[in-house]
């Protein structure tokens, strides 16, 4: 009987610990995204709906005329929270684990004190304004400008997502290089350098970037980097180092390319709309693509730019932190790429490979097999970011098991940088 009674006991508090979570969020959940204004801050447009409790229909309308419109606002702000939390397409909880850790949180996170701190910005004028339910509630429409970073912070601080710091410590910022989409034999450095516009458009990237703490590769600073290394060469009296600007080039962990064009807005207006996708640099795996859009103004098409830029990059820089999750828990990211001399014969070359397909299973997580030709063999690898979190780590080791495999090769490196290893095999 005692026992019954505890399980009874436990059902009402479950049932009121349920309806307060209810009563917490928002009524109507109902947002858009308007603009990404900056690296920091959106702008949404949000409904909140009030309804009186009351069941008399007087004293309902008369709740509604006093407190009807401050509560319907203080939904609409919440819609903001919520939206921005769970709604969209790039939303900041993505996994039950982590609405599972949100949901302890709920009352801190939807307590209309801790939301207006995330508010910068409220229109004064509703979009709309309008009675529901024959006067029982309104309804009401407003835009808002919501700091994402400090949401996403708040976040970090309580757990519930994993704190960009902490993913820094175990894999290493993801190094990202930004450059305009170009057709076949045009040089995205020379873009860069002679159209004011393209430079325009990648400093809104780079400045997303920075600002949220990613490590950025400068195109060309890189190719001003490769020459200077040339020049250097040239006055030793030495060949020039090819390999040395490979690596350069192939430096980043994800490249983001971008392309615009100016569209027809009626009244004599052009809107910028502006493409933007990423790649996974060792892969050339599209990680996300985004179209954003500017306001139609006569002029001004550097904030045309700005404004249609902001729209698309804020969602793509959400699928490579995405992504970046993904490579913690997978390992660190490798390409890996062997050449074998022509020397060898074809039990040799067959003694060779099954040596390294071996070493790759010992030293890797889990791979992916490209390329395997009698002089070529090309690997994705992911390795424990505690055993190996530089490349150099990863080539040690290899050539070391591949040694003790005893095959009639000596591996050597041809080059090797943060993210990819270009080895070879010698008939020695």
């Amino acid at each position: 009987m005692r026992k019954i009674h505890g399980l009874l006991v436990l059902s009402i508090i479950f049932s009121f610990l349920s309806t307060d979570l209810i009563a917490q969020l928002p009524v109507s959940k109902e947002a858009t995204l308007i603009e990404s204004v900056s690296s920091a801050e959106v702008m949404i447009e949000a409904t909140g709906i009030y309804k009186s409790k009351q069941k008399k229909k007087k004293k309902a309308k008369k709740d509604v005329t006093e407190k009807g419109v401050k509560k319907a606002i203080e939904d609409a702000r919440k819609a903001t929270v919520y939206f921005i939390l769970f709604g969209g397409t790039d939303p900041l909880i993505t996994t039950p684990q982590e609405r599972q850790k949100f949901d302890e949180y709920t009352s801190f996170f939807f307590d209309i004190n801790n939301v207006n701190t995330y508010i910068s910005f409220e229109e004064t004028e509703f979009r709309k304004k309008v009675k529901i339910d024959g006067g029982r509630g309104i309804r009401v429409t407003k835009r808002f400008k919501i700091n994402k970073e400090l949401l996403t912070k708040d976040l970090e601080a309580r757990n519930i997502l994993e704190a960009r710091a902490e993913l820094a410590e175990a894999i290493g910022n993801p190094f990202i290089m930004v450059m305009p989409a170009v057709q076949r034999g045009e040089s995205p450095i020379d873009l860069l350098r002679t159209n004011p516009q393209i430079k325009h458009a990648a400093a809104v990237v780079e400045s997303y970037l920075t600002a949220r703490k990613y490590d950025v590769i400068v195109p060309e600073q890189q190719a001003a980097l490769s020459d200077l290394s040339a020049a250097q060469q040239s006055l030793a009296g030495r060949e020039e180092d090819y390999a040395y600007q490979l690596a350069l080039s192939i430096g980043s962990d994800v490249y983001i390319t971008f392309s615009g064009t100016l569209e027809d807005a009626g009244y004599g207006t052009k809107k910028y709309a502006m493409a933007v996708r990423a790649y996974e640099t060792t892969t050339a795996r599209l990680l996300g693509t985004e179209t954003g859009y500017s306001q139609g103004r006569q002029g001004e098409v550097m904030v045309s730019i700005e404004e249609a830029m902001n729209d698309a990059v804020d969602n793509v820089l959400s699928r490579i932190t995405n992504y970046w999750k993904d490579d913690v828990k997978r390992g660190i990211q490798y390409k890996l790429i062997v050449n074998i001399s022509t020397d060898f014969d074809e039990d040799q070359i067959e003694d060779i490979q099954f040596a390294f397909m071996d070493v790759v299973e010992e030293i890797a997580k889990s791979s992916k097999e490209n390329i395997v030709t009698d002089q070529t063999l090309d690997y994705i690898i992911w390795c424990d970011p505690a055993k190996y979190d530089k490349s150099s780590k990863v080539y040690r080791k290899i050539k070391k098991a591949f040694k003790d495999a005893e095959t009639e090769g000596t591996l050597r490196r041809i080059n090797i940088n943060r993210k990819m290893i270009l080895l070879k095999v010698d008939y020695e």
